[in-house]
Protein backbone atom coordinates (compact mmCIF):
# COMPACT_ATOMS: atom_id res chain seq x y z
CA UNK A 1 0.00 0.00 0.00
CA UNK A 2 2.98 2.32 0.47
CA UNK A 3 4.52 1.50 -2.45
CA UNK A 4 1.49 2.38 -4.36
CA UNK A 5 0.28 5.00 -2.27
CA UNK A 6 4.15 6.66 -3.33
CA UNK A 7 3.52 6.14 -6.75
CA UNK A 8 6.74 3.64 -6.88
CA UNK A 9 5.99 0.93 -9.85
CA UNK A 10 9.66 -0.14 -10.45
CA UNK A 11 12.42 -2.63 -8.89
CA UNK A 12 13.23 -2.57 -5.30
CA UNK A 13 14.30 -4.39 -2.74
CA UNK A 14 13.51 -3.80 0.91
CA UNK A 15 15.27 -5.17 4.62
CA UNK A 16 13.21 -4.95 7.64
CA UNK A 17 14.55 -6.09 10.82
CA UNK A 18 13.59 -5.94 14.32
CA UNK A 19 14.18 -6.49 17.73
CA UNK A 20 10.83 -7.54 19.13
CA UNK A 21 7.70 -9.50 17.66
CA UNK A 22 5.06 -8.27 15.98
CA UNK A 23 1.72 -8.53 16.66
CA UNK A 24 2.94 -7.34 20.63
CA UNK A 25 1.04 -4.40 21.04
CA UNK A 26 4.13 -2.01 21.12
CA UNK A 27 2.77 -0.52 17.88
CA UNK A 28 5.11 -2.48 15.52
CA UNK A 29 2.88 -1.92 12.57
CA UNK A 30 2.63 1.29 12.69
CA UNK A 31 6.35 2.30 13.16
CA UNK A 32 6.95 0.16 10.02
CA UNK A 33 4.61 2.27 8.35
CA UNK A 34 6.64 5.31 9.34
CA UNK A 35 9.52 4.17 8.57
CA UNK A 36 8.80 2.78 5.09
CA UNK A 37 7.37 5.88 4.01
CA UNK A 38 10.30 7.97 5.56
CA UNK A 39 12.75 5.58 3.60
CA UNK A 40 10.53 5.92 -0.25
CA UNK A 41 10.48 10.11 0.99
CA UNK A 42 14.26 10.02 1.16
CA UNK A 43 14.69 8.23 -1.84
CA UNK A 44 13.03 10.76 -3.55
CA UNK A 45 15.24 13.42 -2.48
CA UNK A 46 12.51 14.94 0.26
CA UNK A 47 12.39 15.08 3.83
CA UNK A 48 8.70 15.13 5.06
CA UNK A 49 7.23 17.17 8.14
CA UNK A 50 6.94 15.04 11.12
CA UNK A 51 3.42 15.37 11.54
CA UNK A 52 2.61 14.70 7.39
CA UNK A 53 4.26 11.46 8.18
CA UNK A 54 2.30 10.44 10.86
CA UNK A 55 -1.03 11.43 8.65
CA UNK A 56 0.20 9.45 5.84
CA UNK A 57 0.70 6.36 7.94
CA UNK A 58 -2.58 6.84 9.15
CA UNK A 59 -4.01 7.59 5.85
CA UNK A 60 -2.45 3.80 4.80
CA UNK A 61 -3.39 1.75 7.72
CA UNK A 62 -6.87 3.24 8.79
CA UNK A 63 -8.46 4.66 4.72
CA UNK A 64 -6.37 2.34 2.35
CA UNK A 65 -6.36 -0.93 4.30
CA UNK A 66 -9.06 -0.57 6.58
CA UNK A 67 -7.72 -1.55 9.72
CA UNK A 68 -9.09 -0.77 12.90
CA UNK A 69 -6.45 1.03 14.61
CA UNK A 70 -6.04 3.90 17.07
CA UNK A 71 -4.22 7.10 15.87
CA UNK A 72 -1.87 7.25 18.37
CA UNK A 73 0.92 4.80 17.56
CA UNK A 74 1.76 6.66 14.37
CA UNK A 75 2.22 10.24 15.83
CA UNK A 76 4.80 8.53 18.44
CA UNK A 77 7.07 6.72 15.80
CA UNK A 78 7.32 9.86 13.62
CA UNK A 79 7.68 12.34 16.47
CA UNK A 80 9.32 10.25 19.50
CA UNK A 81 9.90 11.88 22.34
CA UNK A 82 7.30 12.31 25.81
CA UNK A 83 4.82 14.01 24.12
CA UNK A 84 0.78 14.56 24.68
CA UNK A 85 -1.86 14.02 22.02
CA UNK A 86 -5.41 16.09 21.63
CA UNK A 87 -7.12 14.54 19.07
CA UNK A 88 -9.88 16.97 17.62
CA UNK A 89 -11.38 14.58 15.55
CA UNK A 90 -10.16 11.70 13.44
CA UNK A 91 -8.11 14.00 10.98
CA UNK A 92 -6.84 16.73 13.24
CA UNK A 93 -4.44 16.23 16.29
CA UNK A 94 -1.86 17.88 18.00
CA UNK A 95 0.99 17.43 19.66
CA UNK A 96 2.59 19.12 23.02
CA UNK A 97 6.29 18.10 24.31
CA UNK A 98 5.74 17.17 28.14
CA UNK A 99 8.27 18.56 30.26
CA UNK A 100 10.13 16.70 32.40
CA UNK A 101 13.46 16.66 34.30
CA UNK A 102 15.80 14.29 32.73
CA UNK A 103 16.47 13.00 36.48
CA UNK A 104 12.95 12.47 37.00
CA UNK A 105 12.49 10.83 33.31
CA UNK A 106 15.01 8.36 34.02
CA UNK A 107 13.03 7.64 37.55
CA UNK A 108 10.18 6.80 36.06
CA UNK A 109 12.20 4.36 33.73
CA UNK A 110 14.06 2.60 36.45
CA UNK A 111 10.29 2.06 37.57
CA UNK A 112 8.92 0.24 34.89
CA UNK A 113 9.48 -3.08 33.52
CA UNK A 114 8.34 -4.67 30.17
CA UNK A 115 7.32 -8.66 29.62
CA UNK A 116 6.00 -10.49 26.46
CA UNK A 117 3.15 -12.52 27.30
CA UNK A 118 3.88 -15.03 24.49
CA UNK A 119 0.94 -14.42 23.23
CA UNK A 120 0.45 -12.49 19.47
CA UNK A 121 -2.62 -11.05 18.36
CA UNK A 122 -4.01 -8.91 15.44
CA UNK A 123 -4.75 -5.53 17.01
CA UNK A 124 -7.80 -4.57 14.42
CA UNK A 125 -9.39 -7.69 15.98
CA UNK A 126 -9.15 -6.77 19.11
CA UNK A 127 -9.74 -2.80 18.43
CA UNK A 128 -13.20 -4.08 16.36
CA UNK A 129 -14.23 -5.38 19.38
CA UNK A 130 -13.55 -2.15 21.30
CA UNK A 131 -14.81 -0.02 18.66
CA UNK A 132 -18.56 -1.56 18.46
CA UNK A 133 -18.90 -0.92 22.77
CA UNK A 134 -17.74 2.66 22.56
CA UNK A 135 -21.44 3.94 23.01
CA UNK A 136 -21.74 2.07 25.85
CA UNK A 137 -18.29 2.90 27.80
CA UNK A 138 -18.53 6.29 27.67
CA UNK A 139 -18.46 7.00 31.30
CA UNK A 140 -15.13 4.62 31.50
CA UNK A 141 -13.45 6.24 28.40
CA UNK A 142 -14.19 10.17 29.73
CA UNK A 143 -12.28 8.37 33.24
CA UNK A 144 -9.32 7.57 31.60
CA UNK A 145 -9.28 10.48 29.57
CA UNK A 146 -9.21 12.74 33.05
CA UNK A 147 -6.44 10.38 34.19
CA UNK A 148 -4.12 11.91 31.27
CA UNK A 149 -3.86 15.18 33.43
CA UNK A 150 -3.33 13.64 36.55
CA UNK A 151 -0.79 11.36 35.22
CA UNK A 152 1.11 14.38 33.55
CA UNK A 153 0.98 16.32 37.02
CA UNK A 154 2.34 13.40 38.89
CA UNK A 155 5.34 13.38 36.68
CA UNK A 156 6.26 17.12 36.51
CA UNK A 157 6.04 17.76 40.16
CA UNK A 158 7.76 16.43 42.94
CA UNK A 159 4.83 13.71 43.66
CA UNK A 160 6.13 10.54 44.98
CA UNK A 161 5.90 8.42 41.43
CA UNK A 162 4.79 5.51 42.87
CA UNK A 163 1.59 7.37 42.51
CA UNK A 164 1.68 7.03 38.61
CA UNK A 165 1.99 3.17 39.13
CA UNK A 166 -1.34 3.25 41.18
CA UNK A 167 -2.71 5.22 38.44
CA UNK A 168 -1.98 2.93 35.81
CA UNK A 169 -3.39 0.19 38.06
CA UNK A 170 -7.09 2.19 38.41
CA UNK A 171 -6.25 2.67 33.95
CA UNK A 172 -6.06 -1.16 33.45
CA UNK A 173 -9.12 -2.06 35.37
CA UNK A 174 -10.65 0.38 33.10
CA UNK A 175 -9.16 -0.92 30.22
CA UNK A 176 -10.06 -4.32 30.40
CA UNK A 177 -13.64 -3.19 30.97
CA UNK A 178 -13.71 -1.68 27.84
CA UNK A 179 -14.61 -5.25 25.99
CA UNK A 180 -14.38 -9.06 26.87
CA UNK A 181 -11.39 -9.28 24.02
CA UNK A 182 -9.00 -7.05 25.98
CA UNK A 183 -7.54 -9.66 28.29
CA UNK A 184 -7.89 -13.11 29.55
CA UNK A 185 -7.72 -15.94 32.59
CA UNK A 186 -3.76 -15.95 31.65
CA UNK A 187 -3.20 -12.26 31.22
CA UNK A 188 -4.84 -11.57 34.69
CA UNK A 189 -2.57 -14.39 35.87
CA UNK A 190 0.49 -12.87 35.21
CA UNK A 191 -0.84 -9.36 36.09
CA UNK A 192 -1.99 -10.56 39.99
CA UNK A 193 1.30 -12.60 40.28
CA UNK A 194 3.27 -9.28 39.86
CA UNK A 195 1.18 -7.30 42.13
CA UNK A 196 1.72 -10.00 44.92
CA UNK A 197 5.44 -9.76 44.04
CA UNK A 198 5.43 -5.84 44.85
CA UNK A 199 4.07 -4.19 41.61
CA UNK A 200 2.16 -1.35 42.06
CA UNK A 201 0.25 -0.96 39.02
CA UNK A 202 0.75 -1.66 35.30
CA UNK A 203 -1.02 -2.32 32.08
CA UNK A 204 -1.56 -4.75 28.97
CA UNK A 205 0.30 -2.53 26.14
CA UNK A 206 -1.93 -1.86 22.47
CA UNK A 207 -5.14 -3.04 22.15
CA UNK A 208 -5.18 -5.94 24.49
CA UNK A 209 -5.47 -9.61 23.96
CA UNK A 210 -1.72 -10.44 24.32
CA UNK A 211 1.32 -8.64 23.46
CA UNK A 212 3.92 -6.98 26.10
CA UNK A 213 2.62 -6.13 29.52
CA UNK A 214 3.84 -2.85 31.20
CA UNK A 215 5.00 -3.54 35.00
CA UNK A 216 5.39 -0.47 37.20
CA UNK A 217 7.45 -1.07 40.56
CA UNK A 218 9.98 0.14 42.70
CA UNK A 219 13.67 -0.82 41.78
CA UNK A 220 14.46 -2.81 45.33
CA UNK A 221 11.31 -4.80 43.57
CA UNK A 222 12.50 -5.77 40.79
CA UNK A 223 14.14 -8.93 41.09
CA UNK A 224 11.32 -10.57 43.11
CA UNK A 225 9.02 -9.92 40.36
CA UNK A 226 11.27 -11.00 37.61
CA UNK A 227 11.75 -14.38 39.80
CA UNK A 228 8.11 -14.68 39.57
CA UNK A 229 7.37 -14.16 36.21
CA UNK A 230 11.02 -15.87 34.84
CA UNK A 231 8.49 -17.69 32.43
CA UNK A 232 8.64 -14.69 30.32
CA UNK A 233 10.61 -12.69 28.66
CA UNK A 234 11.82 -9.40 30.72
CA UNK A 235 12.97 -6.72 28.03
CA UNK A 236 14.83 -3.54 28.88
CA UNK A 237 13.92 -0.52 27.09
CA UNK A 238 14.47 3.25 27.35
CA UNK A 239 12.26 6.07 25.91
CA UNK A 240 12.88 7.11 22.26
CA UNK A 241 14.15 10.96 21.90
CA UNK A 242 13.85 11.09 18.13
CA UNK A 243 11.06 9.32 16.42
CA UNK A 244 11.60 8.40 12.56
CA UNK A 245 15.18 8.52 11.66
CA UNK A 246 16.85 8.49 8.31
CA UNK A 247 19.99 7.22 9.85
CA UNK A 248 21.73 6.56 6.70
CA UNK A 249 21.53 7.84 2.85
CA UNK A 250 24.25 7.22 0.74
CA UNK A 251 22.90 8.05 -2.76
CA UNK A 252 24.44 5.35 -5.30
CA UNK A 253 24.45 5.21 -9.53
CA UNK A 254 20.67 4.44 -9.11
CA UNK A 255 19.51 6.67 -6.83
CA UNK A 256 21.11 9.53 -8.26
CA UNK A 257 19.91 8.90 -11.70
CA UNK A 258 16.29 8.32 -10.25
CA UNK A 259 16.73 12.00 -8.81
CA UNK A 260 17.50 13.52 -11.80
CA UNK A 261 14.75 11.36 -14.35
CA UNK A 262 12.56 9.72 -11.74
CA UNK A 263 11.80 6.09 -10.60
CA UNK A 264 12.39 3.58 -13.50
CA UNK A 265 8.91 1.99 -14.83
CA UNK A 266 8.32 -2.09 -15.13
CA UNK A 267 9.56 -2.29 -18.55
CA UNK A 268 12.81 -0.53 -17.79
Amino acid sequence: AALEYMNVDGGMEIHHDGDLPARAGLGSSSSFTVGLLHALYAMKGEMPEKKHLANEAIHIEKDILKENVGLQDQIFASEGGFIRIDFNDEKKFNTSPITIHNKRLKELESHLMLFFTGISRYASTVAGKKIENIPKKKKELSQMLEMVDEAISILTHDTDISEFGKLLHESWKLKRSLSDSVTTSFINEIYSSAMDAGAIGGKLLGAGGGGFMLIFAKPQDQPKIKKRLNKFLSVPFEFDRLGSQVIVFQPDTLIANYLENGLPHKNE
